[in-house]
């Protein structure tokens, strides 16, 4: 990243700062899924059993939990700023699109689960919610791809509907985030019997860790994302900041008085036609 970039970012080791934690927590928190999965549960499979369940947390940690908060946050990046914003609406896309699939295939393995085992569908809080964000989630891409991604999208509309797209993704993300933490309370209640949840065994205190992280990568991402000095520069003050020698600047002012003058004399001139007319 230039030095220019850097410059146009208020507080830059702050934002530093705050996406490296988010980042180191989100790995963390991914690190602890997949301990708790593959060490405290039955691994992963996909055979109806318990192990193609554990999909579901490790998929929506990775996929609707990161990834979102990453693709929620990558126009904040400084060093993407130098791509053009049809680019990085690209990006921003795929990561929503990739998150959205992960979180399908994890809910595709609960529900095949819970119908190898004869469990009841959709009785808790955690799967209302949870189906809730799955299904507006990909509204929430499509929407946003029909009227920031192609371009026939008339701009009155879509500077009307940008503070409705930004509220509804955080909105999206945080029901998210809430609902991952009822689903692991929910989990260790109905798995943990001896010794039970209440006697914090390890696994428990694994799992609440991970609940903890996966509530401070919330908080950062939302924190990130609603700095107003972090946003990325129009791209139109890029141009103008791309103006970088003196010489530039005289030859268009040069260039303007040339102009200016011609217009004058080309007035002048029909000005005189009009008096020998008349």
């Amino acid at each position: 990243m230039s030095m220019l970039q850097t410059a146009r970012m208020e507080n830059y080791k702050q934002f530093l700062i705050f996406f490296i934690l988010a980042l180191a927590v989100g790995f963390v928190s991914i690190a602890l899924v997949l301990t708790w999965v593959l060490h405290y549960r039955e691994g992963l499979g996909w055979n109806g059993g318990a192990a193609e369940f554990n999909w579901h947390p490790l998929l929506m940690v990775i996929g609707f939990i990161f990834l979102q908060g990453i693709a929620i946050v990558v126009y904040r990046l400084p060093w993407t700023w130098r791509c053009s914003k049809q680019m990085m609406k690209l990006i921003h896309a795929g990561l929503h699109v990739l998150a959205f699939i992960l979180a399908v295939v994890s809910v595709v393995a609960v529900f095949d689960f819970h119908n190898a085992n004869r469990i009841p569908n959709m009785y808790s809080l955690h799967s209302w919610i949870g189906l809730a964000a799955v299904i507006f989630y990909p509204a929430q891409i499509v929407i946003g791809i029909a009227v920031y991604l192609i371009p026939a999208t008339p701009v009155y509309m879509r500077a009307a509907l940008m503070p409705v797209h930004i509220y509804s993704g955080l909105f999206i993300f945080t029901s998210v985030i809430a609902t991952a933490l009822m689903g692991i309370t929910e989990k260790l209640i109905f798995s943990l019997k001896s010794p039970a949840y209440k006697e914090s065994p390890p696994e428990a205190v694994l799992v609440n860790v991970l609940g903890l992280l996966i509530a401070a990568f919330g908080g950062l991402i939302l924190w990130i994302a609603t700095r107003p000095s972090w946003k990325r520069p129009k791209e139109e003050q890029n141009v103008h900041n791309n103006l970088t020698s003196p010489e530039d600047i005289k030859v268009g002012t040069a260039m303007t008085t040339r102009t200016d003058q011609e217009s004058s004399l080309e007035t002048r001139r029909r000005n005189g036609k009009a008096e020998e007319s008349g």
